[in-house]
């Protein structure tokens, strides 16, 4: 024999569905932000709505900060917006596939972006701007010209710290190397490029 059993409040029922789930999402959000000595206490505090105001509030400023540090560490400095841009300047440029890439599906294939042109065809604004994009979705990122970064890993006086400086070019989701085609590399200044392509692919 099978009985069903109707519910006379479904309002109610709602509630109690709904409150277990708030305080779930509540929970797994005190943990994501290591919120440790809320979390202790989780079972003896009045979880209103200042919680979701705390939650916020501490999500929105880590936010904030984490922005900035990437910003920082992508050492961009200043650069013109694409708004600037004067697509009439250059002789022949490929606008659409240029508009393509500013899209940002590369970062989610893992594709490298070669910009090929004479000097003061906007390059380095061109880059500049992907570089910016990439920090504003998430991403760490590094710009360098390549005569810097060669330089700076060239100047190692060992290998472990070789090592440890190779990080910096190695670790970031996005690197930019600009002014390729402008530095006479020796064939140290070749390896060591190699070995930050290669580590990074």
């Amino acid at each position: 024999m099978s009985k069903t059993i109707k519910n006379k409040n479904p309002k109610k029922a709602k509630r109690i569905i709904q409150e277990p789930l708030l305080e779930d999402d509540q929970r797994n959000r005190a943990k994501a932000l290591r919120l440790f000595g809320l979390l202790s206490l989780w079972d003896e505090i009045d979880r209103g709505p200042w919680l979701d105001q705390l939650l916020d509030a501490e999500e929105s400023e880590r936010s904030r900060r984490s922005l900035e540090r990437r910003i920082g560490s992508a050492k961009l400095g200043k650069f013109k917006p694409m708004g600037d841009f004067e697509w009439g300047w250059p002789k022949k440029i490929d606008r659409d596939l240029v508009e393509e890439v500013l899209e940002m599906r590369f970062m989610d294939e893992c594709a490298n972006v070669v910009l090929v042109g004479p000097n003061g065809v906007g390059k380095t604004m061109i880059s500049k701007t992907l570089a910016h994009k990439a920090v504003l979705a998430g991403h760490t990122v590094r710009f360098t010209t390549v005569s810097e970064m060669l330089t700076n890993l060239g100047s190692c006086d060992s290998t472990s710290a070789l090592a440890r400086k190779l990080k910096t070019y190695t670790r970031p989701d996005l690197l930019v190397i600009d002014e390729v085609g402008y530095f006479s590399s020796t064939a140290r200044h070749a390896d060591l490029l190699f070995d930050v392509v290669n580590r990074r692919s």
